[in-house]
């Protein structure tokens, strides 16, 4: 056993865990302060639950030998429990443990990541059961096929070894993955009272903090992927870094050119769709590939976010826009700069390597893409007409911390007289004037 790689793997996962509250954070200071605590406790419970999961079943179901030979699920019941884990095996190169719970934490921040697209207007209990079936039926599933390689008498997931994709760290299985679910949930969920009306983020400085710990994190979540302390990881640390920064410049850039302003939320936006956009290629391009890819993504998603308006969802905090969109962009554009002298060592067009590459790349996106849209709208429909997943309209108005969880989230909310978050005062956009919200908006 390699402790320098094992200490790697220890760090990594840490920074993943501070993923999900750094999550909590961005997404709950781009909502009114009256839905603030309901945001942020959907992100650590949804998290809590998959991850009670991912030890009695998930793991198993994810990384477990395939049920037939097809690779489409692991055997739910090959570590049921986790119960035979436990002993130290002096062969391994890192302790099976830590590589689940490295794991588990993938699957808790992309389940909180569809949270955005309810962000207000869904039940609590109705979220957390939406999100213990879709990680058991679409989740775990789709990680298989991306993340279970082919072992000693194991049969692995077929995008990683019959497809032979690119994804070094959840392009496709985590936010592609989350961005398409969040979509198909705000279809069945519908739009929000008083959608796209002059409601502004409450906490802009907030959404920066969530912003900084969310690249913080990435650290792990990308350079970890490398399951070693070596050039691999470095390789990964620097794309990552580079990438983020082209991400954020290039959104800054169409803010600029389209409405006169660079915007804090925009800057944020930018970071985290380059972040999302170089999570599956960070292993197979090189510097100057990350920058152009992290800058293509902070473009593309700019304009993406505005789909919503044209098409008419309400994806509160633009799920589809970033996570979507930045992942099929950083899944595809591995296609055109991957380069075999990147740790993962294949090369795409760009480099001499043809469209054989691209070719694989868009199926293996476009059968996530399908595959958790179609199944997560059936989960969505059938609860809404058992359970029902939307609050009463009142308690939307009047605000879903208070009916959801007795709290609100400041003691000094206004008085009869004084504005309130959800009116326009004067530093507020008027009916007929836009909001920060719909010229740049955030996943």
């Amino acid at each position: 056993m390699d402790t320098g790689n094992t200490a790697w793997l220890l760090t990594s996962s840490a920074l993943v865990a501070l993923m999900i509250p750094g999550l909590a954070l961005f997404y709950g200071g781009m909502v009114s302060s009256k839905r603030i605590l309901n945001m942020m406790m959907m992100c650590f419970g949804g998290a809590s639950l998959v991850a009670i999961l991912w030890v009695i079943f998930g793991y198993s179901a994810t990384f477990g030998d395939s049920l037939g030979d097809l690779g489409l699920l692991g055997d739910p019941l090959q570590f049921f429990g986790l119960e035979t884990i436990l002993a130290d095996d002096p062969d391994a190169a890192l302790p099976l443990a830590l590589f689940i719970v490295f794991q588990l934490l993938f699957a808790g921040v992309t389940t909180a990541l569809v949270a955005g697209a309810a962000a207000g207007r869904m039940k609590f209990g109705a979220w957390l059961l939406f999100a213990g079936i879709w990680a058991a039926l679409v989740y775990f599933p789709v990680a298989h096929w991306v993340f279970a390689f082919d072992g000693d008498n194991v049969v692995g997931g077929w995008i990683a070894n019959d497809l032979g994709a690119i994804d070094f760290a959840g392009g496709t299985a985590v936010h592609m993955n989350a961005g398409v679910a969040a979509l198909a949930l705000a279809i069945v969920l519908g739009r929000s009272k008083g959608w796209g009306g002059p409601l502004k983020p409450h906490n802009r400085p907030l959404v920066l903090v969530g912003a900084g710990l969310l690249w913080v994190g990435w650290y792990g979540f990308n350079a970890g992927s490398a399951l070693s302390a070596g050039n691999a990881a470095s390789v990964v640390f620097l794309n990552t870094t580079v990438a983020a920064c082209a991400g954020l410049l290039g959104w800054a850039l169409v803010d600029r050119l389209r409405h006169g302003s660079v915007t804090s939320l925009g800057a944020a936006s930018g970071l985290v769709s380059a972040l999302v956009a170089i999570t599956p290629a960070c292993g197979a391009v090189s510097p100057m590939g990350a920058i152009a890819i992290g800058a293509i993504a902070g473009i593309i998603c700019c304009l993406a976010v505005e789909w919503k308006f044209t098409l008419g969802y309400d994806d509160s905090l633009d799920v589809v826009g970033v996570h979507m969109v930045g992942g099929l962009v950083g899944t595809l554009l591995i296609g055109f700069f991957a380069t075999d002298a990147a740790p993962n060592g294949q090369s795409g067009l760009f480099y001499g390597g043809g469209a054989l590459l691209l070719g694989i790349q868009a199926l293996a996106a476009g059968a996530v893409l399908l595959y958790s849209f179609v199944v997560t709208w059936v989960i969505a429909k059938v609860l809404d007409l058992t359970i029902g997943l939307r609050i009463p309209e009142q308690d939307e108005v009047d605000g879903i911390d208070r009916h959801a969880h007795a709290e609100d989230a400041y003691d000094d909310e206004p008085s009869d007289d004084q504005p309130s978050d959800d009116q326009p005062s004067d530093d507020q956009p008027s009916d007929d004037q836009p909001s920060d919200a719909d010229l740049v908006s955030a996943p």
